[in-house]
């Protein structure tokens, strides 16, 4: 990192990772209305994250107060630049921003600091090592002025405004939740519907209603950026009043620095859906037409209500000969009412619906039946059901191999998809193999907790490489049962598969390896397993600060992977790490050591079950 502005003294703080693992780095102090002048490299901190990609950064710290209005502003020609804020001591993000001014690849964040304290800003690249110069900028807002008292409108009203840098604006943790906004306000009857449209050509528009809470900060009840099936940008929102009152409507773009022209319209809205109470059991005909009911996205639709409890697996189905159906599940009531779950076609091949949820509490739910389309139209069936328990899972030990059928008759998983569950116990720490064959379907495998509802700690699709054939690599968490689900990877397949369980034992411990080495081995099934679940060779290597090391990773028979890390409290966390960075499938890793110590360098796949020969060196480098 080189800056040509800042001189003051570093002070060593911790490094806080919001996506992956990184390399501590010092961080510069950082003054209101100083302009910075920085450089990133391949050499500065780095994230490295098989999910969220790699970047480079530097870091800085500023002392700020509590009600204080920050604008951090980062400029760069040479690359996409991104901004992160984090209170010191934690690695939660408080806020962040990508191209909030508008111009490219500038960035621009603002923050309403909520406690005195010591904040840590990350001025990174939005993704890859590339970086290049850049500039840095923090200046305090000010207090915020009082918005403007909102204008009067009217059922039956359209008004032509205009969004410009003069308006209020709405403060937010990035881009997104940052607005300009004109406000209007109406005064509705607890009940009333109330349609809200707002159309530009000059940005995306979204609507908002709402009103100011008692801590003075302002509260959203109801918002829409597209209005469903309309084909455009524009925005359509009904509103149902929960109680008599004035509410504001705000009219904004979507993304909150935008400008333009905006025409804003009120009327009445559209008669609410029918709603009519649904039992378990039941099987309902009904029929979607023009003039009927219509939800709060402005969709015609025909409400299902039914009493549920915590810990029950419903089972909704709708079948239309007409149209492609579409389900969606909402809990709560009145206003308060929320999506839980939504489905199109998961009732298998066709365009009927089926969808399967688990009730996390006790109370009221409501289901939307509707079309997938804006013009869905037509006759329907609509049924409810409480879906069986799952049947106690049959035992599997390490080396047997089965035989099973997949079948109409079993149980369903929440996608529809048919499956056998096992129940196997394993030692924590222990490498195990499930390999799963058919001739009749794709297959899929998930393991989980026997512990409450299924879910799925791992799984695996076609990790054999044979087609549609499954090999599930998986490590341990601890001791004790798991339970094993196979089945088809798509709804409605059935038919026999094989089912093969295997224990590798521990992770092999890792060998040494020197600068100036060679080292030539084989990937394997025998071989330690990553996360993801690619086999691995690891070497543990002693470094100072400072060292430069080159690492290439060679092999005509998979694609491989440098990763370099270390084990911290029973999770790897990596330093640097390269895929193809010598050719499209050979790796190459330019290493500026930060810190001495011992490091593990992990001589992997790229993809999980590749294996191989390779030969992996390590040389020091200018």
């Amino acid at each position: 990192m080189r800056r040509s502005t800042i001189t003051a003294t570093v002070s060593a703080l911790a490094l806080f990772a919001s996506a992956g693992s990184a390399l501590a780095q010092d961080a510069t102090p950082l003054r209101l209305d100083q302009d910075v002048s920085g450089t990133l490299t391949q050499d500065d901190a780095r994230v490295d994250d098989m999910d969220m990609g790699q970047y480079v950064y530097d870091l800085y710290s500023i002392n700020a107060s509590a009600g204080q209005r920050l604008e951090f502003t980062m400029r760069s020609d040479a690359f996409d630049s991104f901004l992160e804020l984090m209170l010191e001591g934690s690695e939660e993000v408080l806020a962040a921003d990508d191209d909030g001014l508008g111009e490219g690849l500038n960035s621009r964040l603002r923050f309403t600091v909520t406690e005195d304290g010591t904040y840590m800003l990350r001025a990174r690249t939005l993704g890859g090592l590339d970086g290049g110069d850049y500039t840095l900028k923090v200046i305090d807002r000010g207090p915020a002025p009082p918005p403007p008292a909102p204008t009067p409108i009217r059922l039956g009203s359209t008004i032509d405004g205009d969004i410009s840098d003069a308006d209020p604006e709405h403060d937010g943790a990035d881009q997104f939740s940052s607005y300009l906004y004109d406000a209007y306000s109406i005064t509705a009857r607890e009940g009333d519907r109330i349609a809200v449209t707002l159309q530009s050509d000059a940005f995306d528009p979204i609507v908002r209603v709402g009103g100011m809470a008692l801590s003075g900060l302002w509260e959203e009840l109801a918002a829409n950026d597209d209005r469903p099936g309309g084909g455009d940008l524009n925005s359509y929102l009904v509103f149902t009043a929960p109680a008599d009152g004035e509410y504001l409507i705000r009219a904004a773009p979507l993304s909150g620095n935008q400008t333009g022209a905006y025409t804003i319209g009120i009327e009445e809205g559209p008669p609410p859906m029918s709603v009519q109470p649904i039992g378990f059991g039941a099987t309902i005909s009904g029929e979607l037409a023009d003039g009927d009911g219509q939800n709060d996205a402005g969709q015609i639709a025909d409400g299902y209500t039914f009493e549920g409890r915590a810990g029950q697996r419903v089972i909704v189905t709708m079948s239309s000969d007409a149209f492609d159906t579409w389900l969606d599940l909402y809990a709560g009531e009145g206003g308060g009412q929320y999506v839980v779950d939504s489905d199109d076609d998961g009732a298998g091949e066709g365009t009927n619906s089926r969808l399967t949820y688990t009730l996390l509490e006790d109370g009221l739910y409501t289901i939307h039946a509707r079309g997938f389309a804006e013009d869905g139209r037509g006759d329907y069936e609509i049924g409810l059901t409480e879906a069986a328990p799952d049947p106690a899972p049959t035992p599997l030990a390490f080396g047997a191999t089965i035989q099973g059928e997949i079948s109409s008759d079993d149980p369903r998983d929440d996608d529809n998809r048919g499956f056998d569950a096992f129940r196997i116990s394993g030692q924590e720490g222990n490498r195990i193999q499930v390999i799963m064959r058919s001739g009749d379907f794709d297959t899929f495998l998930q393991i989980g907790s026997p512990e409450g509802d299924f879910y799925a700690l791992a799984s695996d699709d076609d990790g054999l490489g044979e087609g549609t054939d499954s090999r599930l690599n998986y490590i341990l968490p601890s001791t004790g049962d798991f339970i094993l689900r196979a089945g088809p990877l798509f709804t409605d397949a059935d038919g026999l598969y094989s089912l093969e369980l295997i224990d590798r034992g521990p992770q092999p411990a890792p060998g040494s390896i020197i600068v100036g080495a060679t080292a030539r081995g084989t990937l394997g099934e025998d071989d330690a397993i990553a996360e993801d679940g690619s086999f691995y060779d690891a070497y543990r290597i002693s470094v100072k600060a400072g060292d430069k090391l080159r690492l290439t990773m060679v092999s005509n028979e998979f694609d491989t992977f440098i990763d370099i890390g270390r084990d911290q409290d029973g999770s790897w966390m990596t330093v640097v790490s390269d895929d193809d960075g010598l050719s499209d499938t050979h790796a190459k890793v330019d290493w500026s050591v930060e810190e001495d110590g011992d490091y593990i360098i992990r001589a992997r796949s790229f993809a999980p079950g590749q294996s191989g020969a390779y030969a992996l060196t390590i040389e020091p480098r200018e």
